[in-house]
Formats: structure tokens, sequence, C-alpha cells
């Protein structure tokens, strides 16, 4: 009945270790699944992020000539601010993305490691605290087994030592030896007695100690893991939720600026800006004056000539078709599109063309005082250099000194010229009372004379440009300066007028790149270049090749070496 007691208990404890064992397995398995839905979280996260910042990237305005002109816009400029804000939007997703990796993914995949090795001990103990108390029972079991035949020995013993005494044939000595025999079989069942029952107490007291010590403590420790583990679980799935609660506030702030931006828009103020871009500054034009075909015609002297008869029949139709003009499309309209427009702009309403000038003579007051901070700057590396000869040649910037002087006199030259043109137009702009008397009627009471030479006059455009009705003949006389001519688009035009910049340094292709897109170099590894601007924060740098060949580069792609000596070394730029 004890051995199958003790055997119920065996196969109980055992049990229980496999459940224990299967349990806390799934638990570590729950763990890592949800170690890798953290971890597919963090990926739509980033993927997201980076949709929205190629988003925003995409429909970011060019850097072109018309960026300028849609900025005056209070709409172009909202739509900005959003996609700015948009851009972002998308940084707090990435933050997201890296809380959830450093606090949860990375601290579950550390605590799991650990939770693993804990788990491996407690069984490894169990397991060797089952083995022990098997081991003595196996050990009792063998005592227990040893006392029980010496006891039948000696009984057996026994027995023959009485039949021999009993027997009075068998000799004094044989009866002697059997005495004998039989006590020494009795001392050996009361040694066997005595280990017995010593190890069935030493037994007890280890069965006692692992049901009631050993195996609880165990138990408690495996308890307490598992508590532990439960308890991480529930602390993840709070940071979880905490992760993203601490973007919102700046989530909140991306699209109040949003809304800001879009409340920001002034539909009136953007009207008035495309009166003001398209305003031409043309006078309204005068009445009709009624023409009496009913009354014979009264001819002067000077009326009998052919010639000033047809010049006064002409007249009328050439004043009324002039007056006319502003509302005529203009096939001169067209060589703007071209690139072929005059140089003076005079093919323009006169509004616009004292804008193109004006906006010339910013641009070229602009480049004059980028050429003068460079020879500021070269000056004062000459200084340099002349102060310290182990710096540098002095000499070797006096070419691109020469070379700039003369850029700014050229500069200087075109600014003139502009601002000559510029009050060309002022003067000839109608002023406001003038408007109001021709309004009012008081032309009206010109003679036929006046009319007549003013009938020639209003072909004539008020800045100077004729009407579609001009021959090619008075066309070339009107304008003193040649119109040049080119079949480019805007967009060459705009690369064409581009300051050449000056070097700043030379860099090296540590990579080979291809360069496909429009603006972009191929380079090959190992290849060196011109450096002539650096980054801006796009990831991308300007290089040269040759005086004909320059475009933009990875700057991961290249290393940059921005040297003093480099800034000077280039005089042919």
């Amino acid at each position: 009945m004890g051995e199958e007691r003790m055997g119920d208990c065996w196969s109980y404890t055992k049990d229980q270790f496999d459940n224990l064992e299967k349990h806390t397995q799934w638990g570590i398995e729950f763990v890592e699944r949800y170690t890798k839905f953290v971890k597919e979280r963090s990926e739509i996260e980033t993927n997201y992020a980076k949709q929205i910042r190629n988003l925003s990237k995409k429909y970011q305005p060019k850097k072109n000539s018309r960026e300028e002109e849609e900025n005056k816009y209070t709409f172009c400029r909202a739509f900005l601010t959003n996609l700015n804000e948009l851009n972002d939007y998308a940084g707090q997703h990435e933050v997201i993305a890296e809380n959830l990796t450093s606090q949860i993914i990375s601290e579950l995949a550390r605590y799991l490691q650990d939770l693993k090795t804990e788990r491996k001990s407690h069984f490894h103990d169990g397991r060797k605290a089952q083995q022990n108390i098997e081991s003595s029972w196996k050990q009792l079991e063998t005592c227990k087994r040893r006392f029980e035949r010496d006891c039948k020995e000696a009984d057996r013993a026994q027995q023959y030592f009485e039949k021999m005494d009993a027997d009075i044939n068998v000799t004094k000595a044989d009866v002697e030896k059997a005495r004998q025999q039989a006590q020494m079989r009795h001392q050996m069942a009361a040694d066997s007695k005595s280990d017995y029952s010593s190890y069935l107490q030493k037994f007890n007291q280890e069965q006692n100690e692992h049901y009631y010590t050993v195996i609880p403590s165990i138990f408690q420790k495996i308890q307490d893991m598992e508590e532990r583990r439960i308890e991480r679980i529930g602390v993840c799935m709070k940071t979880f939720a905490e992760v993203d609660r601490q973007v919102l506030p700046i989530v909140g702030k991306c699209l109040d600026g949003m809304t800001k931006a879009a409340e920001a828009i002034e539909p009136s103020n953007d009207s008035k800006q495309v009166v003001e871009s398209f305003k031409s500054g043309f006078e309204p034009p005068g009445d009709v004056e009624f023409e009496d075909y009913g009354q014979p015609m009264k001819r002067t002297v000077s009326d009998t000539s052919l010639s000033n008869s047809k010049e006064g029949k002409e007249k009328p139709g050439g004043k009324s078709k002039g007056k006319l003009w502003p509302f005529i499309k203009n096939k001169n309209k067209l060589s703007l599109k071209l690139g072929s427009g005059p140089e003076d702009f005079s093919n323009l309403p006169p509004e616009q063309r004292r804008k193109k000038l004006q906006g010339k003579i910013d641009e070229l007051s602009k480049e004059i005082q980028k050429e003068t901070d460079q020879r500021d700057a070269l000056t004062k590396m000459k200084d340099v250099y002349i102060k310290n000869p182990q710096m540098g040649d002095p000499t070797s910037v006096d070419p691109r000194l020469t070379e700039i002087g003369q850029n700014i006199e050229k500069l200087q030259f075109e600014v003139q010229k502009f601002e000559s043109w510029l009050a060309e137009v002022e003067g000839r702009m109608p002023s406001k009372s003038d408007t109001q008397r021709r309004q009012s009627g008081l032309y009206e009471t010109q003679n036929s004379t006046s009319v007549g030479n003013s009938c020639a006059q209003d072909r004539e455009s008020p800045d100077g440009s004729y009407t579609e009705e001009q021959n090619s003949e008075s066309q070339v006389k009107a304008n003193n300066n040649p119109v040049p001519t080119s079949t480019t688009s805007e967009f060459d035009d705009e690369f064409d007028d581009e300051e050449v910049l000056p070097t700043i340094g030379t860099c090296k292709a540590i990579y080979p790149f291809e360069g496909h897109n429009e603006g972009t170099i191929p380079v090959t590894e190992g290849e060196l270049l011109y450096v002539i601007e650096e980054d801006k924060g796009d990831g991308w740098t300007r290089v040269r090749r040759n005086e004909d060949e320059e475009g933009y580069v990875p700057t991961s792609y290249i290393e940059v070496y921005l040297e003093t000596n480099a800034k000077g070394a280039m005089t042919y730029i």
C-alpha cells in the first residue's frame, strides 16, 4: 500500500510539472506573438510616415520663377503651409515607430531571454528534486529488502541449529558450528534492521522536506515568474497607448496650423493680386465720333490732292481701330512664350512692361550684390595670404578679382540700360488727371487736323510698341535695339540666365551615380569634381566636371573637401 501511494504521489507531482511547463511555454509564445504584433504596428507607422513625407514632397512647389508668382496668393501659401504641417505630422508617426521599438520591442526581446533562462532554471530544480526523492526511495527499498533477506537467513540458521542440537547422532563440533552460524545470522539481521530503521527515518525527513518545502518553493517561483510576465504584458499594453497619447499635442498643433492656414485665405486679396498682375495701364478708348456722309464734303485747296484725300479716309478708320487695340488679341504675345520677346519688353502693355523692367533691375541688383560680396571675400582672403604666405599665394586670387570686376561693370551697364527704359515707360504712362479729362469729354473739341494726327499716333501703344496692323518696316524703326530670337522654352531660358557659380571646393565620388533624372550629372567611382554649391539639407550637392557640364549628385555618394585654397584655384569660372 505504501509503495502504491508513493507511486501515485510521484506521478501526480510529475503531471503537475508537465502542466506548468506547457502553460509557461504558452506564456512565452504569447509574449513573442505580442512582440511581433507591436513590431508590425511599428512598421506600419514607418511606412505611413514615409508615404506622407513623399506625398508632401511631391506637391511641394518647384524652385522656379513661377514659385514666387504663386506665393502672392493666400490659397497657395495656405496649401504650402498644409504640406509643411503634413510633413511634421509624418514626423510624429516616425516618433511613434521609434518609441514602440525602443520602449516595447527592445525591452520585450531582452525580457524574453531572461524569462526563458529563469523558466529553464526552475524546471531544472524541480526535476532534480524529483530525482533526489526517487533515488532516496530506491535506497530505502534496497535496505528494506536486505533486512528482509537477513531475517530469513537468520530464521533458517536458527532452525538448522535447533535441528542439529536435537539430533543425538551429530557430533558436538557440528552443533557448535551450527550455533555460531545462527548467532552470526541473527547479528547480520540486527545490523540490517538498524540500517533500515535509520535510513527510513532519513527518507521520511527528505520526503517531508520535498513535499512541504522544496516543491512548494519551486511552484511559488514559477507562479511569481508567471505573474511578472503577465504584469510586463500589461505595462507594455499601457505603453502602447501612451506612445500614441504623447504625440497627440503635437499632432493637434499640426492640425491647428492647417486650420489657421485655411482661415487665412483671403479671396478678395487674391483677386486683387490677379488684377494687379494683369493690369495693362492702357487708357480707355474715347467716344467714337459721328461721321455724316449725307452732307456734301467741303473741299479745301489742300484736299484736292489724291494723297491727302486717301489719308483723310484712312485716318478715321485707323483711329477707331487703333483705339480698340488693347482689346484685340496681340499676335506678338506668342513671342513671349517662345522666349523671342524684345529685351526691353516693348511688346507688353505699359504696366506689365514696367513690372518686368523693375523685376529685371532687381534681379541685376542682386547679382551685383553677390559679385560684390564675393569680391570682398576674395579681397579679405588675399589680405590673409599676404599676411600669412604659408596659407596660399596672394597672386592666385588676382585673376578672379579682375573677372569679378568686369562682371560688375557689365551688370551695372545692364542696370543703367534697363533703368533708362523704365524711366521712358514711367514718363509715357498716363496720369490719373489725364484719364479723367479724357473721360469728361474735353477731347471732343479738337479739330479735324489734330484728330488726323492723333489717329496716326494712336496706332502706336503708349509705351512705343505697335499693334498688329503695323508692318515690319515700322517695327524695325520703332526698336533701336535688335530683338533677340530664340526657340528655347521658358524653362531653358530660366537656366540660361542663371548665374555661373564659383568653385568652393572639390569632391571625390565614392560610389558610381548614373544621373538619369533631369538636373543631375552622372559620375564614376573615384572621379574628381569641383563643388559649386553645398548641400542645403535636401541631400544633393551641385558639382561641375568642366565649364559646360554641371549638375546635382547625392551628397552621400561623394566626399567633399571645402579647402581654402580650392576657392581661388579655379579661374575659368
